[in-house]
Order: C-alpha cells, then structure tokens, then sequence
C-alpha cells in the first residue's frame, strides 16, 4: 500500500531530536509558554519574515483571533472563497461576521480575485485569502482592491506554510495570517497547534491577550478572550521541524513536478501552476468527473487517495441558511477533485507507480 501519506515515516526522521527536546521539557518542569514556545514563535517569525507570531491551539484559533483582534463582529462582512476548507468559514461566523463567498479560479482552485471586487459592499470589512492546496493566491490584484476600499487582508496559511509570492513569504503578504500546524500540514505537530503573523504590535499584543483568557496579566482580564495557548511541548517538537520545511518543500516539488510532466489521462485534469518555487503542493489535487471510479480503482492497486473536500461549506447542514446559494464552479470542484499522495518521504519508485496506476485506468 502506498499511504497518501506516512506520518510516522516523516516524523521518525527526528526521533532523536524529540526524545532529547521531550526530556528537556520534562525536566524544565514549565509546561505552557516557556522556552520552546518563546523560542519557536521567534524562529517562526523569521522564517515567514514577519515582526511577530504569536502561537495557539490550533489553526481554526488562528483565524478566530485574527478576526477577533480587529474586532470585527455581527453585520461586519468578510469576503472568502466559496470552495475552501469550513475553518475558514467557521472563523468567520463564530466572531458573528457573515462571509460573502466567491467563486474560485477553476484553474487554480484559489479565489477568483477578478469576482472579489463585485463582491464588496458598505458592510465589507475584510478579504480573507485562502492559498489552497499550498498555492499562493495572486496578490497583486488584492493588494489593489484592499487599498481601494479600505479593507483588511486575513491570509489563511494552513496549507501554505513557506510558499513565496514575489520573493515573499506567505504570512506576510496581508495584514494578519493564520496557520495551522495539523499534523498532515508541510509543518506538522505530534498533535494540534496553530499560529498568528503580522506586523502589526498593537495587533500582536492583543492577540497575546486574547488567546490566554484575554489577559496580560494573570488574574486581570482586558478582553473576553478564548484559552488557545501552543504548548511547549508541540512548540519544541514544530523548532526541530521547522529547520527541514524548506527540503521537504523541494521533495514536495519534485513529486509535483513528476506527477505533472508524466500523467497523461484524456478523463484526468491535472493542478496548474503558476509559480513553480512559489507553490508547496500541501495537496497534489487532479479532477475527473468519474471520480469515484479513479479512487477505488487506485485503492483496488494499493494507493490511498484522500478527497478535499466532498462537500462544500455552503452545503453542509452546519450552514442550513446557505443551502439554497447556488455556486457552480465550486460544486464541480468538489464533486471531480482527488488527492493524490504527495510526501518528503515517498521515494521515486512510489511516484512512478502512481503515474502508471492512472495512466492504466479506464473511466
């Protein structure tokens, strides 16, 4: 079997890094933002080149105190693509926002920025990018709309982490950024974990209030804030990691690249690209609109294949007020695309069967 992807595999790599820092927190006694997550938000805020990253629970939280730092609230509207993850929606509506969804690129999987602008009302107040499936959105053009209209650029880096986009960065290209550190992420914890970038200090320290019960001092409270705290423990873990992301990025590439110069299917549409080192393939999604069939035929050969997402957001139950909204290219999206396996540790051999399995398969 060939897994859509091994995380024992990729973590084994640094078991000998993460006895030695597990020890060390053991024995630090300091359990909760201590050395590791002072250290890790440093050396993760100049990776991403931005002034500060603050560290929480999770990536869903990133988001929420992105938005909740703004203070952004009930009849605020946020604009995000229709066919992203729920996260991103789900930040949006738990701060009381209402996202505005667009329709994305079908050529690029991320939002379409020439439907953003048609999008804004008086009520808009932020944009949220999503560069999905680890490809960074076009910029230029937000960067234009934003500034017209005032507005607030939110980055979701969840499946991004060290993309670039004009020799940037993502988590650096808006006003604030989310990531997430989801264990199947380019930069994954042995658990949950998350991060906020900006530049911004006023942003920075309220951030750092609001995910420790909105205090900067124990026991006095300057706003209603959550318990979202990275531990010390995945922060030590995410430090050790985070000095291999740009190798496995390059690993990542190569498979990309592979998949892309050597699978040649009539019935499958292949990811476009538009910045080959930009682009850190998270995901190596391809369409086909007898998708069903192509995922049990490759399980039936012994590789996994993952689909993201089979339903989109404003059709999940959760969303029962957006059921009857209608956006088609989303809805195709969602019911064609399947991951293939993509991962710094599959070897060549594994790439080539993978081509070869769907090169054979008949839909």
């Amino acid at each position: 079997m060939i897994p859509f992807l091994d995380l024992k595999k990729i973590n084994h790599r640094f078991e000998a890094e993460f006895q030695k820092a597990f020890k060390e927190v053991l024995s630090s006694g300091w359990y909760i933002k201590g050395k590791q997550h002072n250290a890790f938000e440093k050396e993760f805020a100049d990776y991403c080149g931005s002034k500060y990253a603050i560290g929480c629970a999770n990536g869903l939280d990133a988001l929420n105190l992105a938005i909740k730092a703004f203070g952004f609230g009930v009849g605020d509207e946020i604009i995000v693509p229709a066919n992203t993850y729920i996260a991103s929606i789900l930040a949006i509506t738990d701060n009381g926002c209402t996202p505005v969804l667009v329709e994305p690129n079908l050529q690029t999987y991320n939002i379409d920025v020439e439907r953003i602008e048609s999008a804004i009302t008086s009520h808009t107040k932020a944009i949220m990018v999503v560069h999905l499936y680890g490809q960074v959105v076009t910029m230029e053009r937000v960067w234009k709309i934003a500034k017209k209209y005032h507005l607030k650029i939110i980055e979701d880096c969840a499946q991004a982490h060290g993309a670039m986009y004009q020799g940037k960065r993502v988590g650096t290209l808006g006003d604030i950024s989310g990531f997430s550190f989801y264990p199947g992420k380019n930069l994954g914890a042995l658990g949950d974990g998350g991060a906020v970038c900006t530049n911004i200090l006023d942003i920075a320290e309220k951030i750092k209030a609001l995910g420790n019960y909105g205090s900067h001092i124990k026991y006095e409270n300057l706003y209603a804030g959550l318990n979202s705290r990275l531990d010390e423990l995945q922060a030590a873990f995410l430090n050790i990691k985070l000095k291999r992301l740009d190798a496995d990025n390059n690993r990542r590439r190569e498979i990309a690249k592979y998949y892309r110069q050597n699978i040649n299917h009539c019935d499958i549409i292949l990811p476009q690209c538009e910045d080959e080192e930009g682009h850190v393939w998270h995901l190596f999604v391809v369409r086909c609109g007898s998708r069903d069939r192509l995922q049990e035929y490759l399980r039936g050969r012994g590789i996994e294949t993952l689909i993201h997402y089979p339903i989109p957001p404003h059709k999940q139950q959760a969303y029962k007020q957006y059921n009857h909204l209608s956006f088609p290219l989303t809805e195709q999206i969602h019911n064609e695309v399947l991951s293939l396996p993509i991962s710094p540790v599959m070897n060549d051999e594994e790439v080539k069967v993978v081509v070869e399995a769907i090169n054979g398969f008949r839909g």
